[in-house]
């Protein structure tokens, strides 16, 4: 398996409350976030979704597919939730959400291997398009999301 760890930022002009309704509303990514094709909830957890687990599928820029199942392992309202990826892709993400000024900063920690056999086998030389693929899907949820909340995307990585 190969592996990868990306951290992405987005700065948005919004509370965080509202950023925090949208993104842990994962069956509707599909409808702001290009690069989501579809979002299947497996489980719904607990009241905090907690246990939830979702089967999510991914096209980017260049045109694969990557689908995995995603639970929801810890929630802390409204500033963190994280899990655990099994699929096409396997490790951990994390998101965590700090207010300041009028300015929420969203980060995702992003750790996981491949686990399929033509990915690993080409990661050596084409480690640098997986990477292009996971920023221009991040940045497209950044700008989905400050579209959605109608407010400024003030930066995003």
């Amino acid at each position: 398996m190969a592996r990868y760890e990306f951290l992405t930022t987005w700065l948005l002009r919004a509370p965080r409350a509202a950023v925090w309704d949208a993104i842990q509303d994962v069956g509707q990514w599909p409808q702001w976030w290009r690069g989501v094709e579809s979002v299947a909830e497996l489980d719904g957890g607990d009241g905090d979704r907690v246990g939830s687990r979702y089967r999510v599928r991914w096209r980017s820029f260049v045109p694969y597919a990557i689908e995995f199942v995603f639970e929801v392992e810890h929630v802390a309202l409204p500033e963190t939730m994280s899990g655990r990826a099994t699929g096409d892709l396997e490790g951990t993400g994390a998101w965590r959400l700090v207010e300041r000024e009028g300015i929420t900063a969203v980060s995702y920690d992003w750790r996981v291997d491949t686990t399929k056999r033509w990915m690993n086998a080409v990661a050596p030389v084409a480690r640098p398009v997986f990477g292009f693929n996971h920023d221009w899907v991040m940045r497209r949820g950044g700008e989905g999301l400050a579209e959605l909340l109608g407010v400024e995307l003030v930066a995003g990585s």
